[in-house]
């Protein structure tokens, strides 16, 4: 993939970048998304290395990278406006490549490495009250006049919250996945694989959908629709459900994927076990799911806050 910023970098450098994404993407399951941030962060970092040395830095080079030499690049990614989380995501990826490089090239990366990531403060998820949960999945059903549209957005959107599966893997479901089992075999990101039980609502919702679909369900076609028989795009689930949150006077953040952090808040909420519900959502690491942990005290800080007579 040829940028501007691409051609400022070394053929040597290209072609070694080009082979640690290959092996992010086939030995560690790294998505297609991931693959493509990590080669826009690291072409930048490689660019502004040539620009502030002042011509294409070779293999040899990039092992003379100084602390200063960091300094200088994370403050004038900054500069542009990078906000710090960012700036954190770009800095991992320059890490993981230069790893991945010291050990082929036999260099000392410490420079690169030691660079400290800027501190942020992480955005937990904003899930739905339950109430809110379920007005939005009834209230999904009104922003189509055709039947068998409606009762596909309800199923979606049941799977969303009912299964905490993300939108791209509920329209990920062929027809071979129906009628729906007690429990689904989902693959997320980075090809990992999960089971998630199926509850019967869910199951009833997909259902009444494949009764009313006017298009013949096939093993190897998807299980969602479009109008025209197609693969049901995202957007027109979004597009419903920012309608109904309209409806419902839901703040923006009430978005399909906000249905996948209610998922896993309710059941935290309910006691539910924060390892088990790492499994449900697929999280690779504990460290993840563990942002729920936060929703729930905060939640329970408003509780007291509200309640409590000395608050």
């Amino acid at each position: 993939m040829t940028t501007p910023a691409t051609t400022l970098i070394s053929p040597a450098c290209r072609d070694s970048l080009e082979q640690w994404l290959a092996g992010l993407a086939a030995l560690q399951g790294a998505a297609e998304n991931t693959v493509t941030a990590y080669r826009g962060d690291v072409v930048e970092f490689l660019a502004f290395m040539t620009q502030h040395f002042g011509g294409p830095q070779g293999l040899g080079a990039l092992a003379e990278i100084s602390t200063g030499d960091m300094r200088a690049w994370m403050a004038a990614t900054r500069a542009t406006g990078t906000g710090a989380r960012s700036l954190a995501r770009k800095l991992s990826a320059v890490k993981s490549f230069y790893t991945w490089l010291a050990e082929r090239q036999g260099f000392e990366p410490t420079a690169v490495l030691s660079a400290r990531s800027p501190k942020f403060q992480k955005k937990l998820p904003r899930p739905l009250a339950q109430d809110a949960a379920r007005a939005v999945i009834e209230t999904v059903e009104f922003q189509s006049t055709t039947d068998w549209v409606a009762a596909r957005d309800v199923a979606v959107v049941t799977l969303l919250y009912g299964c905490g599966l993300r939108i791209s893997e509920a329209l990920g479901l062929t027809g071979a996945d129906a009628p729906l089992p007690a429990v689904l075999r989902i693959t997320g990101k980075g090809g990992k694989e999960r089971i998630v039980p199926v509850l019967p609502t869910a199951r009833a919702a997909v259902d009444r959908y494949l009764r009313l679909c006017p298009h013949p369900q096939e093993r190897d076609a998807p299980l969602f629709r479009g109008v025209r028989g197609g693969a049901l795009n995202a957007r027109l689930i979004r597009s419903a459900m920012a309608q109904a949150r309209a409806q419902l006077g839901l703040p923006a953040s009430a978005t399909p994927h906000a249905l996948r952090h209610s998922f896993a808040t309710h059941l935290l909420e309910a006691g539910g076990d924060l390892r088990a519900i790492q499994e449900l959502l697929g999280h690779a690491s504990l460290s993840t799911t563990q942002a729920y942990t936060a929703v729930d005290t905060a939640h329970l800080m408003d509780v007291y806050n509200r309640a409590h007579p000395k608050a």
